[in-house]
């Protein structure tokens, strides 16, 4: 079986505190984006020996193919599902890694889901959140097929209206990988004053003196070059623009009749995106 998960933006993403367990409370908005990656399950071949046996293709992904949130996906199934049987799996990387788009965490939660249809596996919606949640914060989301607030984690979810229909998004990835740990480790937790579900009634021009992604606070001081990508994206005649997630990606959002404006001058990887509401 095969499935092409989606990245994700963040329409604003604000820390509020710091949590006991050591990870932190936050708030943002998920809106899933048409830039997919490909993943692939079939059942192993007689003479497999490993359960799980992961190709690669595409974008090169770093680290231990065992680390590959696909491979943990069927081991937390297998804890539930004993009789899980092996497999052989392929992933072919077209979202960025280290790009705040979510992309790993995409693959991992949708890998459960074909992992439990492929094999008809009694897995209940709350289980497969549950093992999500445990594969990564925001592999939650990758489970709903809506816009959503995000709250907690990011495991706290409330489906949310987006006035976006029909408007385009324009990703830069200027191809800097940033660590999630580190970019949080300089981060200053602090309260919102007034919810994005409310942020986000203001019209949308409105949007970049009101919602904003609190890593930029500390990622544009490491890496200048990316607070300059997003000015260029209002040049362009962005409506708004920011960076997602922790990441180095930023996106522009541009209104559904504008004339898509060349971007080869950037000398960045560029993709015209549509928000999947």
């Amino acid at each position: 079986m095969v499935a092409f998960p989606p990245g994700k933006i963040n329409l604003g993403l604000y820390i509020t505190e710091k949590r006991t367990d050591g990870y932190h409370n936050l708030e943002t908005i998920f809106l899933r984006v048409d830039l997919r990656d490909a993943i692939e399950c079939v059942p192993a071949a007689p003479d497999q020996t490993e359960p799980v046996r992961i190709t690669l293709s595409g974008i090169p992904i770093v680290g231990n193919a065992t680390d590959n949130l696909c491979v943990k996906a069927w081991h937390l199934l297998q804890q539930h599902f004993p009789t899980l049987p092996k497999v052989q799996m392929h992933v072919h990387k077209h979202i960025p890694m280290g790009a705040g788009m979510g992309g790993g965490s995409s693959d991992g939660s949708y890998m459960l889901q074909l992992l439990a249809q492929q094999f008809n596996l009694p897995a209940t919606p709350a289980l497969l959140d549950k093992l999500a949640l445990e594969l990564g914060s925001d592999c939650p989301f990758f489970l709903t097929n809506t816009p959503c607030f995000a709250k907690g984690r990011g495991e706290q979810l409330i489906p949310v209206e987006v006035p976006l229909k029909d408007y385009w998004v324009l990703l830069l990835h200027p191809g800097i990988a940033i660590s999630t740990a580190q970019a949080f480790a300089h981060i200053q937790p602090r309260p919102v004053t007034e919810s994005l579900p409310q942020l986000i009634q203001y019209p949308i021009a409105e949007w970049k003196h009101r919602i904003h992604n609190q890593f930029e606070d500390t990622v544009f001081k490491a890496h200048p070059l990316l607070a300059d990508y997003k000015q260029q994206l209002y040049h362009l005649g962005a409506l708004y623009a920011s960076l997602t997630g922790s990441g180095s990606t930023l996106y522009g959002i541009f209104p559904p009749e504008s004339a898509k404006p060349e971007t080869s001058a950037l000398l960045v990887d560029t993709h015209w995106v549509k928000i999947l509401l």
